[in-house]
């Protein structure tokens, strides 16, 4: 994974990487007390609800073997900043932990990762404001905290019958990314799979949006049928979707014939945000993508009972398909 990089000197030890490499992501507002004390103070605006989300990355899990230091940056902080979107916050701070082998724990590596984190970091205005360092399996846990005007959080237990489901964006581009980077693969390199994987487009603005209209909603990290049904289960709902109106990506669509559909539904690491609008704000959703101000695709229905059905009604006959066919991502499993 470095073969190439020349080894530092690194005996000054944990602090001393941080000080060089990780101080300079601190410029925010309502930080007190930032890096180099035991804890951070920060200070939320007036009239506003503390919003908080942690998300651990491990190699050979959630990205792959000999990952370049700046796209793991790249990543771990778009993976963290969607659980921010899809709760309609705004990312203010946050804190890194690091687990880094031995044998790269090298000056450059550190360079890059930071590179990385401010890269995306810099991009919506959010500090670094602590965290930690070990030796131990390459591993990173990123911890977000934003802010929401109070009682206005968007959540997953708050969907009702009748609401409208939409997904931003296209889905399938995470399952095809990692396709593209598996051993024997034939499909050429795409530049597009490769950016959406290390950095899928921050929702951000989305979510922000979205607070107006949107009865509930959830970003979509181990496949769409999964994470909608987390939606249901919430809100003692059902969902009915139409994987005719699933958004698919030409590329992805061409490429993979057999299996962009399957991908869609229970790929995984596609980022999108997944969201109920009841019928009243369905106009004004309408005119905020009309407008361009969000990029979002009708696909289904939210109804009386449990679960989540698929239905394709482009075919002759229409035929449903239970969650169990789209169980998606599972850690444990």
């Amino acid at each position: 994974m470095v073969d190439d990089y020349e080894l530092n000197d690194l005996r000054d030890g944990e602090f001393a990487i941080i000080e060089r490499h990780f101080k300079g992501i601190t410029q925010q507002s309502g930080v007190l007390k930032g890096i180099g004390d035991d804890a951070a103070v920060i200070k939320p605006d007036a009239g506003l609800d503390l919003v908080v989300s942690t998300d651990s990355l491990l190699e050979g899990v959630h990205f792959p073997d000999g990952t370049r230091p700046m796209d793991l940056g790249r990543r771990a902080m778009c993976v963290n900043l969607s659980d921010m979107a899809a709760m309609g916050a705004k990312p203010r701070w946050f804190t890194v932990a690091l687990s880094v082998p031995r044998d790269i724990a090298v000056e450059k590596w550190f360079a890059e990762l930071s590179d990385g984190l401010s890269y995306i970091a810099n991009q919506i205005d959010c500090a670094l404001v602590g965290g930690d360092t070990t030796c131990g399996p390459l591993a990173i846990t990123i911890t977000v905290i934003g802010q929401v005007p109070s009682g206005t959080a968007l959540r997953r237990d708050t969907a009702e019958v009748g609401d409208h489901i939409y997904v931003t964006g296209t889905l399938g581009d995470g399952a095809a990314a990692l396709d593209m980077f598996s051993i024997g693969n034939t499909n050429s390199f795409c530049e597009r799979l490769f950016e959406h994987f290390y950095a899928p487009r921050l929702r951000i603005e989305s979510g922000l949006r979205l607070r107006e209209i949107a009865s509930s909603c959830i970003d979509i990290s181990d496949g769409l049928v999964a994470d909608l049904h987390h939606v249901c289960s919430s809100s003692g709902v059902a969902a009915e979707i139409d994987c005719s109106l699933i958004p698919i990506h030409a590329h992805t669509r061409r490429n993979y014939p057999d299996h962009s559909l399957h991908w869609a539904l229970s790929g995984g690491d596609d980022y999108q945000l997944c969201f109920t609008v009841p019928e009243r704000a369905t106009e004004s959703l309408k005119k905020m993508i009309f407008e361009g101000h969000i990029d979002a695709t009708r696909i289904g229905l939210i109804t009386a009972g449990d679960g989540v059905t698929v239905i394709d009604s482009s075919k002759a006959n229409t035929f449903t398909q239970e969650i169990t066919d789209y169980s998606g991502y599972d850690h444990f499993a």
